[in-house]
Formats: C-alpha cells, sequence, structure tokens
C-alpha cells in the first residue's frame, strides 16, 4: 500500500508496538496534532540522524490526549504500528504549517525463534547487570520481540536505525545478539578497569604465594 501522510520528524527511533508519549509545543506539530485527533488518523515519525531526515521512519496512532494546555500544547500517549519507507518528501502543503510524505510500508516478517530469543534476552540480562541497571519487561520473555529489546541493549541512534529497516524477526535478533557479543566484553572490562581505579591509594592484602 502507498499512501500519504503527516510527518513529524524527531531525532530518536521509534518501533511497532512501542508507546511514546510526547509533548507537542511548536505551531506546526500543534496543528498536525490536532487534525490527528480531530479525524482520528496516524502520522508518522521518520528518524533524524545527523540532522536529516532519514528514508525509514514508524507509523504511530494518538492513543490519549493526557493534556491539553491553554496556549493549545498538548500531551499525547502514541502507538508505533508499522515501519514506512518515504518515497517522497513533501515539504510544502497547502494550509499547512507541517511536511508530509508519500510512503509505503515494507513486508515484515515477524517469525521468531524462541533460542535465539533466549540468547538476547540473556545478553540484554547480562549487559544490565554489568550496568546496574534494573529493568522489567512488560511482558512474559516467551512474548517478547526485538522492538520491544532493541532500547534495551545499548544500541546508538545509528545501530537502532539500522534495526528499524531489517524486516525479518530473525535478523533482527541475530543483530541484538551481535552487538551483545560486541558490547558485553567491553563494558565488562570497564568495569573492572573501574574497579581497579578504586582500590588505587586504599590498604589491600596482597600476596605473592608460595613463591
Amino acid at each position: 500500500m502507498t499512501n500519504f501522510i503527516s510527518i513529524f520528524p524527531l531525532g530518536i527511533v521509534v518501533y511497532p508496538g512501542e508507546q511514546l508519549n510526547l509533548h507537542v509545543f511548536e505551531p506546526r506539530y500543534k496543528q498536525l496534532a490536532r487534525e490527528c485527533v480531530a479525524e482520528n488518523k496516524p502520522f508518522g515519525i521518520p528518524a533524524v540522524i545527523d540532522k536529516k531526515i532519514m528514508e525509514y521512519g514508524t507509523l504511530v496512532t494518538i492513543e490519549k490526549v493526557e493534556k491539553l494546555y491553554d496556549n493549545g500544547e498538548m500531551d499525547l500517549v502514541t502507538r508505533g504500528t508499522s515501519v514506512f519507507r518515504t518515497l517522497e518528501h513533501i515539504g510544502d502543503i497547502p494550509d499547512k504549517l507541517y511536511a508530509g510524505a508519500i510512503v509505503n510500508y515494507p513486508e515484515n516478517h515477524a517469525g521468531s525463534n524462541a533460542r535465539l530469543l533466549d540468547e538476547v534476552l540473556h545478553g540484554i540480562r547480562e549487559l544490565h547487570a554489568i550496568l546496574q541497571v534494573h529493568k522489567k519487561f512488560p511482558k512474559e520473555d516467551a512474548r517478547l520481540t526485538a522492538y520491544d529489546l532493541a532500547h534495551h541493549a545499548g544500541l546508538s541512534l545509528t545501530e537502532e536505525y539500522e534495526l528499524l529497516h531489517l524486516f525479518y524477526e530473525l535478523q533482527r535478533l541475530e543483530y541484538l545478539k551481535r552487538h551483545l557479543h560486541k558490547v558485553i566484553p567491553m563494558m565488562a572490562e570497564m568495569e573492572r578497569l573501574k574497579e581497579r581505579v578504586k582500590l588505587n591509594g586504599h590498604f589491600r592484602n596482597l600476596s605473592a604465594g608460595d613463591l
């Protein structure tokens, strides 16, 4: 399917299924939000990286207007639905302050693998333990997807964007697994280095053994 959508470019990556809370304050996006609420229509959030609007983004729906301010600003609860690819960016729309795009929606294959998902979950929990971060996921383990886990794996914005345009769940999980295999040893070594630095100057019980 190809269609026109209003767009709200942001310096983040939004994934399908993700809840995103937005405070809308710019005049162009206040107009966009008002129209989307009134007409019950979604809008697109393409990722912005290095001040460039990227080709891929995520369509989101407004689930709730949490707060409407006297000056027209809004607190919105939105939910990502599907990944889109921009075919044409439309900067000037008559009577609109915001931009739009002609987009299509690449086919997305959700088939997972329990063993691979377990590996990724184990890696994320190991990373969190190293960093002393405590997080709980909103679903039971077997129902989690790469989209649910990506923001918790320590990816950079560019890496999160790379994962956004992988259209097989197995590819996404494999991407996270490779990332974790690379980053966990680095973080573990940094933690060991921190401990060595902390010990410098302290009295320690040292022994060279029976030499």
